[in-house]
Parts: structure tokens; C-alpha cells; sequence
């Protein structure tokens, strides 16, 4: 049997949810009102059950993020969401916080958030062991890597992501936020210290690099890799933005649909793990969303060029270089055109993102609405492609569920049934007096049996079965039309199953006998859970008791990507230890374990 694969997008809100659904997805991640690792991206409870009656129609998932650290105070409050979301159809939880494990919830299934720091085979085994049905891998593991980790739990759901932006600390690991800014990363408050500008300056005070952003990574794309995560044992693919608009969702989850589906026609070992027809009026393309440039971060051993030290922001689609530059104008070589009302952008002699807006073009004549500092041999890039973000706007991407219809008799009248492509079936039935028609109804029927559209479903086949040609009005077709809709979708409801947990092994044992602060545990039930699998000593999480140490764990290493690995046969010009400096004079020590390859932040 072929094994279902999961394209998992983000879902900001319930329109943003429904626009993934139709662009593709077989399950999408969507934020509730409190207790998800992002604030900005709250939901309700009835809109998101409005995402999962519609989700479920086509049997895709929706799982919500529960994946912050709980204080004690708030336990109550989560054990009444958890309620409420398991009692509106929600199929799953991303959480972070070991305690949910112990709160009296109804059984619903809980998946477990990168959040967690999940890198090595010993704390996959574990999880695996307590039952959790799946695990979100950490961002920086490479496929030999995820490969282990598979061999080791072969019946485990692995959840990798493919695409978006970049936490340069492991996930669930940084506190450099709540440390700097008060607003912790793990309870879903990130300032986004990665993204600031620093000086590098070595132990003589020296200014190595100045006013860079030297934390601050691209953006993930591995849609090259997608048939190599698979055979490393993958499960679910999973989209990065969950503060990102529709039209970022529509575009980048389309564009992985498709992907995806190019490999199933190849593989039969693999299929989609969702029902349903999507079409898009538009050629997906990921260059044209919001990017800052892309790596596959390290899935295949490269960390080099991973960073983006010129800027934080969105780059886009590298264009050209400037040929001509004159007093309103300047010329661009390249392959591609811009368009009337593009934004355009390039990095300029102070080392800076500059962006302008394209009034107009006239022939190879670009005119912007201010003359940016542009000087020949600059790189252009366009970050709003116009033309394509009309495209985008458009309602133009559906999701048709197809489905077989029977239209048959019994003593009474008439009888209608469908079948859908997960096999549900319903059938309605009209009494009516049955008459003899002067001509052929069949037509007709097919026609008004056919016209589907305000539904999510479409007509495969039509079957007619009468023993005569009876006579059927339009008005009784579209009825029992309508009511076999109704029906099939109360019965895809009834016939849903969802995931459950996995047995608890007694005999799982933690792989640490001992928490710092990173276990980020904050309440009684996080501890009990520990002390139930063998963890003698704990320590409060970071929020509860700040110490001086690191404050963020690091794949990345900036004397790597200033070529100074010593590995690589490299060697620092000047002496260590570094620090990065930020705009309000703190500093911060950088540490780096080469046996590891992490490179650690430090509060001092």
C-alpha cells in the first residue's frame, strides 16, 4: 500500500486556511486564541471549526498549535481549549509543553512541536516511546540525520519543513529575546533579535564587521529535495507563515502541490494523503513571494552562504545589473522585464537593502518614481512583482471533491446516491408519482444532476438506472440535488476517524537525568512528567529564573561564513573571543563548540 505524504501549510486565519486548502494541502496549522509560538496569528474557536468542517470535506487535517511553555495559572484555561478544540473536530495539537501530557484532556492526538528540540535519535526514541504518534524534526538536521532518526522509529510521522523563514537558534532554544526585550520566544512573543544589525568586534576591541546582520538567515526551500526526504522517511512537509498573507499561502503551497504531485506519478509508493481536485489560473512561483533569499539549510551538509548579512528583509527575484544609469531613468541586462508598479530593490555601497517603487517602462528604460543611488554593475532584484500579485488576487483557485452519482427508482419514486473518491456514500429519496414522459429525460437529467458548482463537489460519472423513461422535473433533480450534497457531507462527518495517541511505554526513560533551563519547564505537570521518566533534577525554565549563559544554540557559525573554519583549513585574522554588538552597546560573547559545530550566544 502506498504511503500517504502530507503537504502541511500555514493557516493565519480561517479565509488564509481555506485558501491553502484549495491550493492544495492536505493539512494546514492554524494558531487558537492563546498558547500558540505565534500572538499575532489568534484564532477563535468557532472560526476555527469553520476550518475543520471545511478541511474534513476533502479529509484534510487541521491541527492547532498549542506549542508555548504553560505557567501553573494557566493550566486551567488550557485544559478548557483543549476541550473546546477537541469537541469541534480539530485532529490534532502541536504542543511544546510536556505538562499537557498529564492535564485531564479528552484523547485527543498530540504531535510534538520542533519546539521541543527534537535533533537526535535518543529524544526521538523517547517520544516515540511515550506515545506520541508524530514528531516536527529540528530545521537543521541533515538527511542522513533524519534517515537515523526514521530507522529508530520506523512507525513514528516525521514532519519536516520545507519552506519559509529560518530560526537561526534551534527551536524552543532561545532566549534571547526574553532576555534582551522581556518577550519570550517560547511563549510566543518573539521580538526577532536575529534580525538586528550588528558590529562583530574580536577581544581587542577591533570592529570586524560593522552594522551587519550577522544572526540573521534565508529562507528555506528544499522543494529540490523533496523525493530524498521522502525515501529519509518523511511523513509531512510543512510550510513555514503563520503570519504570512493568503497570497503567500496560495502561491508557495501550489507551488509544492505540484511538486509533489510530479513524484507521485513517478512513485507509486507514495500518494497524496488528501481527496480532491485542485486547479490554479496562475504558474506558482516562489521567487515572486517574500524571500530573502534561499537555502536548503544544510539538508545535504552545505552550511555555507546560509546567511543574509546584507538584510533582513525581502529580497525576491534576482532581475538583472544595472547597464545605464541617467538623470530619471537607468537600464537593466537580464532575462527577465519589469512592469509598470513593481518594487524593485538592491544593495547599495553602504551595504544596504534600497528599495523604489517602478513608475513605468519604456522599452529597456526604467523609469522609478524617485531615482534611487543606483551606480552600474548593481544587482536588481524585484520583491513585488505586479502583474503576478494581480494574478494572485484573483478568486481563481478551487477544490472540487469528485463524486459518482446514481439516479435510480424505488415503489415510492425516485432515489439518488453518490460516492465519493474516500468512498462515502449517501443516498436520498423522493416520493413521487411516476409518469410515462413524451420525450427523453435523460439529457435533462444528467444536465441538472451535473451542475455542482456552488458545492465542493464535481460529477464523475452519471448513471441513470429506471425501468422506464419516466417523466422527472428540473425542480425535483435540483432538490434532491441539494439534499444529497447536505446528506454527503453529514455522512463524511459521521464516517471521519481521527488520529489517537500511542501506547505509553512504563519502561521510556528521558535521555537526560538532569534539566537545565533549557527543559523550559514552568509548571508542576512539565515536572511530573520528567520525574515519571527518570529526570532526577530540574531546573525553572529561563521566564521563571534568568541565569548568565548562553542565550541562543547555533548550526550557524559566522566564522564559517566569513571563511574562517578551522575545519574548512581556515584561521581567524584576529583574536578571539568575538562579540556581537547591537545598537544599544550590548554585548554578547559567541562561543564555538567546533566538535559540535553549534556556535552558542552568550549573556555575561
Amino acid at each position: 500500500m502506498a504511503k500517504k505524504i502530507e503537504l502541511l501549510a500555514p493557516a493565519r486565519n480561517l479565509a488564509t486556511g481555506i485558501t491553502a486548502i484549495n491550493s492544495g494541502a492536505d493539512a494546514v496549522y492554524i494558531g487558537a486564541s492563546n498558547y500558540g509560538a505565534r500572538q499575532a496569528a489568534g484564532n477563535s474557536v468557532e472560526e476555527i471549526g469553520e476550518l475543520v468542517n471545511y478541511a474534513h470535506i476533502f479529509g484534510a487535517k487541521v491541527y492547532v498549535t498549542l506549542n508555548t511553555i504553560i505557567e501553573e495559572d494557566d493550566i486551567a484555561n488550557v485544559e478548557e481549549l483543549i476541550t473546546r478544540l477537541y469537541e469541534i473536530g480539530v485532529d490534532a495539537l502541536i504542543v511544546q509543553d510536556f505538562g499537557i501530557r498529564e492535564m485531564n484532556i479528552p484523547p485527543i492526538s498530540l504531535h510534538c512541536s520542533t519546539q521541543m528540540d527534537n535533533r537526535t535519535v535518543e529524544k526521538a526514541k523517547f517520544l516515540a516511546d511515550t506515545g506520541f504518534p508524530r514528531v516536527v524534526l529540528a530545521r537543521e538536521l541533515s538527511l542522513k540525520e533524519i534517515s537515523a532518526i526514521h530507522a529508530a522509529i520506523p512507525d513514528t510521522e516525521l514532519e519536516v519543513f520545507v519552506h519559509g523563514a529560518l530560526c537561526v537558534s534551534y527551536s524552543g532554544q532561545c532566549y534571547a529575546s526574553q532576555h534582551c526585550f522581556g518577550r519570550s520566544a517560547n511563549k510566543g512573543a518573539c521580538a526577532q533579535f536575529c534580525r538586528l544589525a550588528f558590529n562583530l568586534e574580536d577581544a581587542d576591541g577591533n570592529v570586524i564587521c560593522r552594522d551587519k546582520h550577522l544572526l540573521s538567515l534565508k529562507d528555506m526551500n528544499r522543494s529540490e529535495f523533496l523525493e530524498e526526504m521522502l525515501d529519509a522517511g518523511i511523513t509531512s512537509f510543512k510550510i513555514e507563515g503563520r503570519l504570512k498573507d493568503e497570497s503567500y499561502v496560495k502561491n508557495i503551497t501550489a507551488y509544492y502541490r505540484q511538486k509533489l504531485d510530479a513524484i507521485f506519478e513517478r512513485r507509486s509508493d507514495y500518494c497524496r494523503a488528501s481527496y480532491g481536485k485542485c486547479t490554479t489560473e496562475f504558474t506558482p512561483q516562489p521567487d515572486k513571494s517574500f524571500n530573502r533569499g534561499f537555502t536548503d539549510y544544510m539538508l545535504v551538509g552545505n552550511k555555507k552562504e546560509i546567511a543574509s548579512f546584507d538584510t533582513p528583509k525581502s529580497i525576491g527575484e534576482r532581475m538583472g545589473s544595472v547597464r545605464i544609469v541617467a538623470r530619471n531613468f537607468f537600464t537593466v541586462t537580464g532575462e527577465k522585464a519589469f512592469a509598470n508598479g513593481d518594487g524593485a530593490c538592491f544593495i547599495g555601497k553602504d551595504g544596504k537593502l534600497h528599495g523604489f517603487r517602478i513608475n513605468s517602462v519604456e522599452g529597456n528604460r526604467i523609469l522609478p518614481h524617485k531615482m534611487p543611488q543606483l551606480q552600474p554593475g548593481d544587482i536588481i532584484y524585484r520583491n513585488y512583482d505586479c502583474d503576478f500579485e494581480r494574478e494572485l488576487s484573483r478568486p481563481d483557485v478551487a477544490r472540487r471533491l469528485s463524486i459518482d452519482i446514481i439516479f435510480g427508482e424505488d415503489s415510492n419514486g425516485f432515489t439518488l446516491s453518490a460516492t465519493d473518491e474516500a468512498g462515502t456514500t449517501a443516498t436520498v429519496r423522493s416520493a413521487f408519482t411516476k409518469e410515462k414522459a413524451k420525450k427523453s429525460q435523460r439529457e435533462n437529467i444528467i444536465n441538472q444532476l451535473g451542475k455542482l458548482g456552488n458545492t465542493p463537489f464535481e460529477a464523475g460519472n452519471i448513471t441513470i438506472e429506471l425501468s422506464d423513461d419516466w417523466f422527472v422535473p428540473s425542480s425535483l433533480l435540483s432538490e434532491m440535488r441539494r439534499q444529497l450534497c447536505d446528506e454527503l457531507i453529514l455522512q463524511q462527518k459521521r464516517n471521519y476517524s481521527r488520529e489517537t495517541m500511542n501506547e505509553c511505554l512504563d519502561s521510556a526513560r528521558f535521555p537526560q537525568k538532569e534539566l537545565d533551563y533549557r527543559g523550559n519547564v514552568s509548571n508542576s505537570l512539565a515536572r511530573k512528567f520528567y520525574k515519571r521518566f527518570g529526570v532526577e533534577k530540574i531546573s525553572p525554565s529561563f521566564e521563571q529564573a534568568p541565569v548568565k549563559g548562553t542565550l541562543m544554540f547555533c548550526k550557524h557559525c559566522i566564522k564559517q561564513s566569513l571563511g574562517w573554519c578551522t575545519k574548512e583549513g581556515g584561521r581567524p585574522p584576529y583574536r578571539e573571543p568575538f562579540y556581537l554588538v547591537n545598537g544599544d552597546g550590548s554585548r554578547f560573547r559567541l562561543s564555538f563548540d567546533c566538535k559540535e559545530c553549534i556556535m552558542h550566544v552568550i549573556t555575561e
